[in-house]
């Protein structure tokens, strides 16, 4: 028996999230459709309500309903620093630190060649136009520890050091509260390495 081809549709469009396989879709599909149809218009609305109104502030390249969104808009940031992020998601993370008071860029992704993301897909364009506009006067990269944010942090340094832009890293090492004998023997040498005088 042939699925109709609506519900064809569906599963296939819920594919596009992360993680979620044929079966995974098929499974949610099938959820919204018998048991809560209401919350499937509900979601149905709220994408399109969100891909409506969303855009990309000017400023931090962040999911903004404004042209610039109202961290970058408040006078309460430290202007003269600028921290690079990977995702908004990572953005929050920093936020709930309540310990970086400066401003931000999004760059919605990594250097990846093998996905086919280089340099214009990250719009290192805009952050070092953004970094290079003379109030800026520390550039923070916060990319992830992985290959790739290395490589993202490594290529951005690279272009901004060139322009004379002070360039720092955020540490890495043993998280608040660990015990070393449960720490992996990377992030060990890590924090080995990156050790400070006290």
């Amino acid at each position: 028996m042939h699925s109709p081809s609506s519900l064809e549709n569906l599963i296939d469009a819920l594919r596009c999230l992360p993680g979620v396989g044929p079966k995974s879709a098929q499974r949610m599909a099938y959820h919204l459709l018998q048991r809560d149809q209401q919350g499937a218009a509900k979601l149905a609305s709220a994408i399109t309500h969100t891909l409506a109104t969303l855009c990309h502030c000017a400023m931090c390249n962040n999911f903004s309903e404004e042209e610039v969104c109202p961290l970058c808009s408040s006078g309460k940031r430290e202007p003269s620093l600028l921290c690079v992020v990977e995702m908004p998601a990572d953005l929050m993370m920093m936020e709930q630190t309540q310990s970086y008071h400066g401003m931000y860029f999004v760059l919605m992704g990594r250097l990846s060649p093998l996905d086919g993301i280089g340099a214009r897909e990250i719009h290192l364009d805009r952050l070092v136009k953004r970094a290079a506009d003379g109030v800026v006067k520390e550039v923070i990269l916060a990319t992830n520890f992985t290959v790739e944010g290395e490589a993202t942090a490594h290529y951005i340094g690279q272009i901004l050091h060139a322009r004379g832009i002070k360039v720092s890293r955020i540490a890495r090492g043993l998280p608040v509260g660990g015990e070393l004998e449960h720490v992996d023997s990377g992030t060990l040498a890590q924090a080995i390495i990156e050790r400070r005088e006290v």
